[in-house]
């Protein structure tokens, strides 16, 4: 089972390269220092931050649950998440709602920035990097300008299974 799980997972995220590379419209948002981008059509809305409700014995990175209009949303700090250095809330903190495999998950996430259209030519391959940190949500490195993108399999991200969030079962 878990040689299959896996093989499924590389095959996704495979196709979640290939996806990204082939450019499209990207959510960029902040995280510490860097900018990250999203596939625009897994955004279901931006909310500023509202503290949510605990859930004990979550990991660090859930931040506890929200009521979006009668949907029960767990909220997932990204910045916990990557192990980002510093995690302050302000006024610029924002919630990124996302739909991801049929399920609402919220993002928190230092600022968003804009909605930029990527095209195949300004997006690199993300370097492999042989260390212990999961770069496998890294889908490639978009260049605009003077600015650099780090591109993110947002939905790779939130139903790995070490985030707990989606039944292993539905990701198939």
């Amino acid at each position: 089972m878990n040689m299959i799980h896996d093989a499924t997972q590389v095959a996704r995220h495979e196709a979640a390269r290939e996806a990204a590379a082939a450019g499209g419209e990207f959510l960029t948002f902040r995280l510490g220092a860097e900018e990250y981008g999203i596939d625009i059509l897994k955004v279901q809305e931006i909310r500023s931050y509202e503290q949510p409700t605990r859930i004990a014995n979550a990991p660090a990175f859930i931040k506890g649950v929200v009521n979006l209009r009668g949907v029960i949303v767990p909220i997932v700090d990204l910045r916990v998440k990557l192990n980002c250095e510093s995690v302050d809330y302000n006024s610029f903190t924002v919630v990124i709602v996302l739909n991801v495999k049929g399920r609402v998950v919220g993002a928190v996430v230092d600022s968003v920035s804009d909605v930029l259209e990527l095209g195949a030519g300004t997006i690199k391959q993300a370097p492999e990097m042989h260390t212990s940190m999961d770069t496998s949500f890294i889908t490639g490195i978009g260049s605009v300008n003077d600015r650099m993108l780090i591109l993110m399999d947002i939905e790779g991200l939130m139903t790995s299974a070490d985030m707990g969030l989606i039944n292993s079962a539905t990701t198939h």
